[in-house]
């Protein structure tokens, strides 16, 4: 494992998420919260005869410049680890902490009362007990759904399995008993407030979903959450679309961004300069059939200076160790996977 924050740091923001489950590798046994805390550091005695003791230090979670400067691939959990968890859960967000995740990857876009929810699709289909638009939904309803029911590990998203292979399914909902050290609000649809709040020491990696065009608005509320959060320097933002980024940038120009389907287009078939100038470049494999990860991209980055971090692109044959390993060949600065903790036994 690469570091790039203070370790003592990580391993208590890991009891404080895991509590029980983490005991053995943290030295604790602290049972799990259901918000985590910054951790406390020791009081400090004067010198004079009193006593004075001084403010807890709040643990801060590495900035983009240090990962950047990081001397190993970072270990990127993709909406948590997605093979591994539910798609875009707290539980999904703890255990990929717990396995060594070094950025927490996310996707965000409005609720229908204009809340900045953590969710993938603009329907809730895929991933929950019910059908229909995301936007038609308040945040509370939202969050009394079941964002664990179509989940099976290494086979998501598969709705004809059979029904106990949803292993986590019902557990939002009382069903089904929660697995240890956590609770039934683990497996819902959440804000991002909540997950900024409850993982304090891990940096973000934020897709804005839709577009400039249809949902202008999730670029300012993104911003401002950002602000409100202390989020500044501990996030990139990207988006498939560019001017949603453009707008994003305008409204926090101090947060690093990626860029959008159609300047990486322009950066990679024809060369054009990334504007503004991007630190990190995330791209598939390969996109829409089309090699997208090839000799020249590799060589190209280089030569701009910039950090390529890889998305698996088709779960069925790249999310698993040897295509991982595969990645870690070409020397990318990170891979934003699907299985968190078979891409950290590969850096161990």
């Amino acid at each position: 494992m690469k570091i790039v924050n203070n370790p003592q740091n990580k391993c208590s923001t890991i009891a404080l998420l895991c509590g029980a489950l983490l005991a053995s590798a943290c030295g604790g046994s602290s049972p799990l919260p259901t918000t985590s805390s910054s951790p406390e550091t020791s009081l400090v005695p004067a010198t004079s005869a009193a006593p004075t003791t001084t403010e807890p230090a709040v643990a801060q979670p590495p900035s983009i410049g240090d990962l950047i400067a990081a001397d190993e691939p970072l270990n990127i959990a993709h909406a948590g680890g997605d093979q591994s968890y539910p798609h875009s859960t707290p539980f999904a967000f703890a255990m990929a902490v717990a396995d060594g995740a070094d950025v927490l990857e996310m996707d965000v876009q409005l609720s229908g009362d204009g809340v900045l929810i953590v969710q993938h699709d603009e329907t809730l289909d895929r991933r929950t007990n019910v059908s229909g638009p995301v936007s038609e939904r308040s945040a509370a309803e939202l969050h009394e759904l079941d964002g664990a029911y179509w989940f099976a590990p290494n086979s998501w998203p598969i709705r004809d399995l059979d029904p106990s292979a949803y292993i986590y399914r019902g557990v939002r909902t009382g069903d089904v008993e929660p697995p240890a050290g956590f609770t039934a609000d683990d497996f819902a649809i959440v804000t991002f407030r909540e997950i900024a709040e409850r993982f304090p020491t891990m940096p973000f990696d934020i897709e804005m979903k839709g577009s400039f065009a249809t949902t202008p608005d999730v670029a300012q509320v993104l911003a401002d959450e950002l602000h409100e959060t202390d989020r500044l320097e501990s996030t990139v933002v990207t988006s498939f679309d560019d001017d949603l980024i453009a707008a994003f940038s305008q409204a926090a120009p101090e947060v690093a961004t990626s860029p959008g389907l159609t300047a990486l287009t322009n950066w990679i078939l024809a060369g054009v300069p990334l504007d503004p100038v991007h630190q990190i470049v995330q791209i598939p494999p390969e996109y829409q059939g089309q090699e997208v990860l090839t000799p020249a991209v590799l060589t190209l980055a280089s030569e701009a200076g910039v950090d390529l971090w890889i998305w698996p692109s088709d779960w069925q044959t790249q999310e698993n160790p040897d295509f991982y390993a595969e990645l870690l060949t070409l020397g990318v600065a990170g891979v934003i996977v699907g299985k968190p903790a078979e891409f950290e036994k590969l850096l161990s």
